[in-house]
């Protein structure tokens, strides 16, 4: 009696498998009124659709003024560029000055993308391309781009941060350190950490008082207990979108949102990640402060512990519930404990 093999005979023929890019319907997405931009520091390779060829203007102001002449003449429905280590900055605010739809979205996604749809060559035409499919079939929204006061502000928040992680950097090599000179080398640069965060602090708050709409978006967030000064001089920094967006959105933005691990019938355990650690870390300051502080906060954390869930599931709620407030009361323009009045409208 022969083999198995042999009395089966030869294998079939395995069916032909259509590359992810084929499978992706582009028949369906409307892509003549999305734009692409691949931007570099010197250049930017735009896409004007899928049907024209990629053009190059220059990253400049002679090529901005160039490119928005070009868009004016039919502005599309999106225009779509990569956040680049800031080489885009200045093509995003010219296009959003001139009421023109840019949107820049995180590279990373976009990334996954092309690799999801088959693309895997890189080139700048090819890039421009890859991200008008990317607006097609995202449809990424339109976000208000923060004010230079904003702006500014962030900037200050982001070198904050640096030095708060340099600072403690420091304090960890002074308690490993034995030697009596380096140990005052080590406390001299702690001092001189410690003397800059101060300055830090102080610009921010001259920004916010020479400018109204932070001024007031302080005050607001402040006069939440259990929030205090750098918290929400991070959260203008971190989260100019404060007040514009959903509460669902504004958590997923923070990375706040839990997500869901389900398959099947099996239902597995929700997870938060992504979003802007700034914002996150400063939040859980505030969150361990608003237990004790704040008595919707402690009203929640009692709650959620006391149905057994775990105190670190408990005080992750209570940071999203605290930005949902914080974000609804910027909203609304109200402090803590202010009602709003029956007639007055939502500031959006």
């Amino acid at each position: 009696m022969g083999s198995s093999e042999q009395s089966h005979g030869p294998l079939p023929p395995l069916p032909a498998v259509k590359p992810a890019s084929a499978r992706l319907d582009i028949a369906m997405l409307d892509l003549s009124s999305v734009v692409g931009i691949d931007v570099s520091k010197a250049s930017l390779d735009v896409a004007f659709g899928l049907g024209e060829p990629v053009q190059t203007f220059p990253n400049e102001p002679k090529g901005h003024r160039a490119l928005s002449r070009v868009l004016a003449k039919q502005p599309p429905s999106r225009i779509v560029l990569e956040a680049t280590g800031g080489y885009e900055k200045k093509i995003l605010l010219h296009l959003n000055d001139r009421q023109l739809p840019a949107i820049r979205v995180n590279p990373r996604q976009v990334r996954d993308f092309a690799r999801a749809t088959g693309v895997l060559a890189k080139t700048d035409a090819i890039d421009a391309r890859v991200l008008v499919r990317f607006g097609a079939a995202i449809e990424p929204q339109h976000r208000p781009l923060p004010s230079k006061a904003q702006e500014k502000m962030g900037l200050l928040q982001t070198r904050r941060s640096q030095l708060i992680e340099f600072r403690t950097a420091e304090n960890n090599r002074l308690k490993q350190a034995d030697d009596a000179w380096l140990k005052r080398m080590i406390m001299h640069m702690i001092k001189v950490f410690d003397k800059q965060i101060e300055e830090l602090d102080a610009e921010s708050r001259k920004v916010i008082e020479q400018h109204r709409e932070l001024e007031r978006t302080y005050e607001i967030i402040t006069s939440v207990p259990g929030v205090g000064p750098v918290t929400a001089a991070i959260l203008i920094g971190h989260m100019p979108e404060l007040g514009q967006l959903s509460r669902q959105a504004v958590a997923s933005l923070a990375g706040l949102a839990p997500f869901n691990q389900d398959s099947g019938a099996s239902r597995g355990q929700r997870h938060i990640r992504g979003g802007r650690i700034e914002v996150r870390n400063v939040l859980y300051m505030a969150a361990l402060s608003a237990i004790y502080h704040n008595p919707v906060i402690a009203e929640d954390f009692q709650r959620l512990t006391a149905a057994g869930k775990p105190a670190k599931v408990a005080i992750t709620a209570c940071m999203r519930k605290l930005l949902t407030i914080i974000n609804a009361l910027v909203r609304d323009d109200l402090l803590w404990g202010e009602k709003k009045k029956p007639n007055q409208p939502q500031n959006h």
